[in-house]
């Protein structure tokens, strides 16, 4: 664990300050839900909750299966990073964190098919720059967007479609639906 130097009083209603520049650095936003973790020498362990990270195997037998049936890479992410990836670049995306246009793409809902090139082409992570094409699709549970499925190809002879994009919202829509339950 590493220390900040930072110290916070708990207020009379139990409430403690994250401060500013660990809640920028972590990428926590208002309203994100944290978990609560204590051990046996008396720490308080705070942490970003995931709710697609709570379907972490689930998202990756899924995303296995997808990226055997199509021969894509498919990504699976929540909010921060990714989840579960199958295909070429598994190792390579796995655990990575999302790009920030990611993150604009999943809060405001976006469904995007692009080709590397056009206006609305994102990078998945922002050190992840190999691909041509992208299907990407938010997973919305009770409401809330919290996070995407991405179908990702380098073959430059294989053009992504309407079964691409389909099969991108179809995943996040089954996605968000086994939230719920």
């Amino acid at each position: 664990m590493k220390a900040t130097g930072i110290v916070r009083r708990i207020d009379d209603l139990g409430r403690v300050v994250v401060p500013k520049e660990i809640r920028r650095t972590l990428r926590i936003r208002e309203g994100d839900p944290l978990e609560i973790f204590t051990d046996r020498e008396g720490e308080i362990i705070l942490k970003k909750y995931s709710p697609i990270g709570e379907l972490s195997q689930f998202a990756r037998q899924y995303a296995d299966s997808m990226g055997m049936t199509t021969g894509h890479v498919v990504v699976i992410a929540d909010r921060d990073q990714v989840i579960a990836a199958a295909g070429s670049s598994k190792k390579e995306l796995t655990g990575k964190q999302i790009s920030k246009q990611l993150e604009t793409v999943i809060n405001e809902r976006e469904n995007i098919l692009a080709a590397k090139g056009d206006k609305q082409f994102i990078k998945v992570t922002e050190d992840n720059d190999e691909f041509l094409y992208e299907a990407v699709s938010p997973v919305i549970c009770e409401g809330d967007a919290i996070g995407a499925v991405v179908l990702l190809t380098k073959e430059p002879r294989i053009k992504f479609g309407e079964v691409e994009a389909k099969l991108a919202a179809t995943a996040a829509n089954f996605l968000g639906r086994q939230m719920e339950q």
